[in-house]
C-alpha cells in the first residue's frame, strides 16, 4: 500500500480527483432530474396518476433521494475545496497574469469572497413566509402561477 501511494504521481491524483468530482456532479444532476421529472411532487402525481400516491425508486421516495442529493452536494463541495487547495499555486499565477493592477486584484478577490459567503450563508439567515393551507385547496401559488397571473401586468397587456 505504501509503495502504491509513493508511485502515484500528482497527475494521477489530479486525474482521480477530477474523475470522482465528475461522477459526483453527474450523480447530483441525475438525482435532481429524478426528483423533478420522475418522482413527482404532490399535485403533479395526483394529476398524472389520478390519486394521491407516493412514488418510490429503489425503495426511496423523493425526499430520501433529496437527502442523497444534499449529501452528494456536500461531498462535491469537499472535493472542490481539495481541488482548489491542490491547484492554488496555478490559480494565483493565472490570476496575477490576467489582472495586473493590485487594487483591482484585491477588489475582485474581496468581492468574490463576499458573494461566495452570501450564497453559502444566506439560507441560515432567512425566514420563509408562513401561511396556512385552506382546507381542500392545497397549495395555491407557485412560481409559474404567480408569474402568469402577473404577466399581463408586467407586459402591459390588457
Amino acid at each position: 500500500m505504501k509503495n502504491l501511494v509513493k508511485t502515484m504521481r500528482k497527475p494521477n491524483w489530479n486525474f482521480a480527483l477530477n474523475a470522482v468530482m465528475t461522477l459526483c456532479m453527474l450523480a447530483i444532476i441525475g438525482i435532481g432530474f429524478l426528483i423533478k421529472h420522475t418522482l413527482l411532487q404532490g399535485q403533479e402525481r395526483k394529476t398524472i396518476y389520478g390519486q394521491n400516491i407516493e412514488l418510490y425508486l429503489l425503495n426511496m421516495n423523493r425526499h430520501q433521494w433529496g437527502n442523497i442529493h444534499f449529501i452528494l452536494g456536500l461531498v462535491f463541495w469537499g472535493l472542490l475545496t481539495l481541488h482548489i487547495f491542490l491547484h492554488w499555486k496555478v490559480i494565483t499565477v493565472i490570476y496575477h497574469k490576467i489582472i495586473k493592477a493590485q487594487l483591482a486584484k484585491r477588489i475582485l478577490a474581496f468581492g468574490f469572497i463576499i458573494i461566495c459567503s452570501i450564497l453559502i450563508l444566506i439560507p441560515f439567515f432567512i425566514t420563509p413566509k408562513i401561511e396556512p393551507i385552506k382546507k381542500g385547496k392545497g397549495r395555491q401559488v407557485t412560481l409559474v402561477t404567480d408569474f402568469n397571473s402577473n404577466l399581463p401586468y408586467l407586459c402591459n397587456v390588457n
